[in-house]
Parts: structure tokens; C-alpha cells; sequence
């Protein structure tokens, strides 16, 4: 009985975390300007990946808007902001962005990203 109970609470301990996890962290006020500032020139206004830099790109930017986004974890996002995407025009932001600036960031794309309705 008591294996069962540790092993019950071991296992919800492990679904809290993985679900905070999960959850935005971040302004999505202060990374609008982060956004407006650092990625708009390739992802665009509507975060659909036709910035104003994007047709001089040979790889297209990523569109934050589309159903592939969406279904990224925060942490893949994270990864991809921080350490930028191999073989593509998306460089990282570790260094010159803080961590709560990405994380404002990331927080305004998932407040701009439209939620998939299942029905």
C-alpha cells in the first residue's frame, strides 16, 4: 500500500511539473517590443513568416502562426530562440537577448498564435 501511494504521488509530483512546465512564463506586453524589435524583420507583423527581410532569404522564416508551430513545446521554442536553427537564417538570441526576454517573447507569439479547436 505504501509503494502504491509513493508511487501515485511520485507520479502526479512528475504531471504538476511537466504541466507548469508547459505553461508560458513571460510578458506578452514587453515581448511585443522585444518581437517588434528582434523578429519582425523576418517573421512579420502577423508572425506568419513574410517579414519585410523575408524574400531576401533563401530559407524561409517560420511560420508562428502555423498548426507545426503550435504544436512545439515551450522548451522546443525556447531552444530554437536561444540557440537558432542549423542551417537556416535563424540565428540564436542567447547572449543578446536576457532569459526573461525570451521568455516574453515566447509568451507573446502563444498569446498571438491562434489556439487549435478540436471538435
Amino acid at each position: 500500500m505504501k509503494t502504491t501511494l509513493a508511487a501515485v504521488v511520485i507520479l502526479l509530483l512528475i504531471g504538476t511539473s511537466w504541466v507548469s512546465a508547459q505553461m508560458s512564463r513571460g510578458n506578452p506586453k514587453i515581448g511585443q517590443g522585444v518581437y517588434e524589435q528582434q523578429c519582425l524583420r523576418c517573421h512579420g507583423s502577423k508572425l506568419d513568416g513574410n517579414g519585410p527581410d523575408s524574400e531576401d532569404l533563401i530559407v524561409r522564416p517560420a511560420n508562428l502562426q502555423s498548426r507545426i508551430t503550435r504544436s512545439k513545446t515551450d522548451w522546443e521554442l525556447l531552444v530554437a530562440i536561444s540557440n537558432g536553427v542549423l542551417f537556416s537564417p535563424m540565428h540564436g538570441f542567447r547572449g543578446k537577448l536576457s532569459d526573461e526576454q525570451i521568455l516574453d517573447v515566447l509568451s507573446y507569439i502563444r498569446a498571438m498564435s491562434p489556439p487549435d479547436i478540436v471538435s
